[in-house]
């Protein structure tokens, strides 16, 4: 089987975007691939997170992974900083990345125009690290949004050229969008891409909000002029909200059109809150269900089998590059 690698940073908690636009697309995944996914804590370094509640972020997060249907026996799950060939192999590919290159990452651009405060050496080569977290495990698909493109490219660029360099070392990966998940819009901005590190949490839906909350998101979701419940490139709110019912519900949207046909956005957004508030509950039982020791046990078991694959890989590229003496 091909094999696939993805990542989440555990900074805040997941939304319905990060669901709909990657986890739930994994889950599917593990029936055809051989998949590894990691809980990507040195990336979230870049933004400084709280050290009182990073540690319970990264548990949660891999929380969130098994309840979503993550199978630690058919896929391996495990904390990036427990793996050093990320970081060791990130060092090695700095030193053949371009600083031009880097300098072209539009999401470099984005994140140091939001915490201008913090715009360290690590956000900068952040695509680097990403490029060694993929190419560390023969990774042949990487399952990203739009807004990663650029990364992924990164991470083929850097493995043709380490190639032509050094020799054959690593697989040149491709990148896998699912499309209609990949751009759920925020209810405050359906021009921006939802986030969970948004200014204001009425951007989002978090997998952990109440239905309670989230109702209260949702009515408060911006809406285009009118009242017609039409999906249309000139409606880009109601066309995200409709969006976000459809893979709630699995109903087509265009079935959704038909049975919200003259009727408003008052009533269209109470049906939205019921399917998210059935959504949400469900998830939510699964999460509450996982201690948090068993989240440690299923991290340190994946660690130790991506440490040997990683391990693998390390030796022969230290080998390639006269390392090894």
């Amino acid at each position: 089987m091909s094999r696939v690698f993805s990542g989440i940073q555990p900074t805040n908690l997941l939304h319905i975007g990060n669901y709909f636009g990657a986890i739930k697309k994994w889950v599917e995944l593990q029936d055809k691939h051989d998949c590894v996914f990691c809980v990507v804590d040195l990336h979230a370094l870049t933004v400084r997170p709280d050290p009182k509640t990073f540690g319970q972020n990264i548990l949660n997060l891999a929380k969130m992974y098994l309840a979503a249907g993550i199978d630690p026996r058919r896929s391996i799950i495990f904390q990036q900083s427990e793996v050093k060939e990320h970081a060791e192999l990130a060092w090695i590919l700095n030193t053949i990345a371009k600083i031009a290159e880097l300098e072209r990452m539009t999401q470099f651009k984005d994140k140091a125009a939001s915490q201008k405060d913090n715009i360290n050496l690590g956000l900068f080569a952040y695509p680097v690290l990403m490029a060694a977290d993929i190419l560390l495990y023969d990774t042949n698909a990487v399952p990203v949004g739009e807004d990663q493109l650029q990364h992924v490219e990164l991470a083929r660029t850097l493995a043709e050229r380490f190639n032509k360099i050094f020799g054959q070392t690593f697989v040149a990966p491709e990148a896998m969008v699912n499309k209609q998940g990949a751009r759920i819009m925020g209810l405050d901005n359906p021009m921006k891409k939802m986030s969970k590190s948004a200014a204001s949490t009425n951007n989002y839906i978090s997998l952990l909000d109440s239905p309670e909350e989230a109702k209260k998101k949702i009515m408060k979701a911006v809406t285009d002029s009118g009242s017609e419940i039409k999906f249309s490139d000139d409606r880009p709110a109601i066309s995200n909200l409709l969006n976000i019912f459809s893979l709630l519900t699995g109903k087509e949207i265009k079935n959704l059109e038909k049975d919200f046909a003259g009727k408003g956005y008052a009533e269209f957004k109470n049906g939205l809150a019921l399917a998210t508030a059935d959504f949400l509950s469900d998830f939510q039982k699964k999460f509450q269900k996982i201690k948090d020791d068993e989240a440690r046990k299923i991290l340190a078991e994946g660690a130790k089998k991506a440490r040997a694959m990683a391990e693998k890989k390390m030796s022969e590229v230290k080998n390639k590059i006269g390392l090894i003496i």
